[in-house]
């Protein structure tokens, strides 16, 4: 098999894959529509089978260095007083907070700095047509011009503009009705290392979480059926996140006046990416832009981690990029699919929208926070069931 791969998306599915990619002797070029590399971001965790992926690249423990120090998650009232605690430390094993909390950005640059010596970065550029060709594939860029690839890899997001070029139309988007803000406000005096979750009736929940450069990441959520809110600008976008968490109560006005400030500004309608193949040719998928699970998963990182090192290892593997494109998917799709297996009951059950509605769910989760329960009730909040077997790489 020839080497030459293009990898669309400088992200963490994209850094991973380029990574390991490099190591076994390609010749990489990874390509990112942004100017330049976009840290920030939100927490995410890696969790199971991920977490072996890190460490054999040799960066579980910088993984864990870099982490946001969040401790546990507690449910709060509107006063600020617990409803329900759940501190990793007391759990023994990953709860709602998993052991490896990171931040989007911060896991994205460990992987493209472990890729630097292996693959090349190009920013600020984007694939405009794709051409499939009898032994590879070749991409007209935004910037001009047309390069020629023996194999492109699509590592961008829920909304990956590249994958409907090469699968157009085939996306059977699962929507999850809820839609999630996330940016980045002050640090505030009493802010600690837990994750701090309210909800508000109405179906509203605002979340604090803390991080290791000094700031807070807030969220705002909202479990309702879609009215095309991703596609509004930000000044609209938060004209409606101002309105309809008016009146939420707890620290909401301090988290809509830091939403007016924040550069990090980032608002989604969450839904699953359902395609009915990952490969196409010379083109493949991995990542959001193959399988979002979204965040309600809880899995989306250690898929990620784990797609972009299984499609690397059968890309080496094999004689041609068809053969190890089908091998990927092969070992890839049962966890994919138990990963997007979440109800979407789920995020209603967990944005009660009566005032007694949020005291029930408080009463169930104070009970699931009991040390007699603790730890088995924090498993329902661990990774995904089905993992991917890595032995055969060795």
């Amino acid at each position: 098999m020839s080497k030459k791969v293009l990898i669309t998306g400088a992200s963490i599915a994209g850094n991973a894959t380029a990574s390991v990619l490099g190591r076994h002797g390609f010749d990489v070029t990874v390509l990112e529509r942004a100017p330049e590399f976009r840290d920030g971001g939100q927490n995410i965790d890696v969790r199971g089978v991920g977490r072996e992926v890190l460490r054999r690249l040799g960066l579980e423990q910088a993984a864990l260095d870099r982490g946001t120090g969040e401790e546990g998650t507690v449910w709060v009232n509107e006063d600020g007083s617990d409803a329900a605690r759940f501190v990793t430390a007391d759990i023994g094993t990953d709860g709602p907070t998993a052991e490896m909390e990171i931040l989007r950005g911060d896991l994205a640059r460990l992987l493209m700095d472990a890729g630097k010596d292996h693959a090349r970065f190009r920013f600020g550029d984007h694939v405009n047509g794709v051409d499939q060709e009898a032994d590879g594939v070749s991409v007209t860029l935004s910037s001009g011009g047309t390069e020629r690839y023996d194999a492109l890899i699509v590592a961008e997001g829920v909304g990956s503009t590249t994958r409907e070029l090469a699968f157009a139309g085939e996306n059977d988007a699962r929507w999850m009705d809820m839609t999630i803000a996330y940016f980045t406000i002050p640090r505030a005096p009493d802010d600690d290392r837990m994750w701090r979750w309210y909800n508000a009736p109405g179906k509203r929940s605002v979340s604090l979480r803390p991080d290791r450069h000094g700031t807070t990441r807030a969220m705002l959520c909202l479990s309702r059926a879609s009215e095309g809110e991703q596609d509004w600008d930000a000044d609209r976008q938060k004209a409606f996140l101002r309105e309809q968490f008016a009146d939420a109560g707890w620290e909401t006005p301090r988290v809509l006046a830091g939403m007016e400030d924040t550069d990090d500004f980032y608002l989604d309608v969450l839904r699953q990416v359902r395609m009915p193949r990952w490969s196409n040719g010379a083109v493949a998928l991995t990542g959001d832009a193959a399988w979002c699970a979204t965040p309600l998963a809880g899995v989306g990182t250690t898929l990620a981690v784990t797609g972009a090192y299984v499609l690397a290892q059968e890309l080496a593997r094999h004689d041609t990029v068809q053969a190890a494109f089908a091998a990927y998917e092969r070992q890839m799709r049962p966890m994919v699919e138990d990963g997007q297996g979440v109800p979407k009951i789920g995020p209603r059950l967990m944005h009660p929208d009566s005032r007694l509605g949020i005291r029930m769910l408080h009463g169930v989760l104070g009970v699931a926070s009991l040390a007699p329960v603790r730890a088995t009730a924090a498993k329902l909040f661990g990774g995904p069931g089905k993992e991917v077997d890595l032995s055969p790489y060795g």
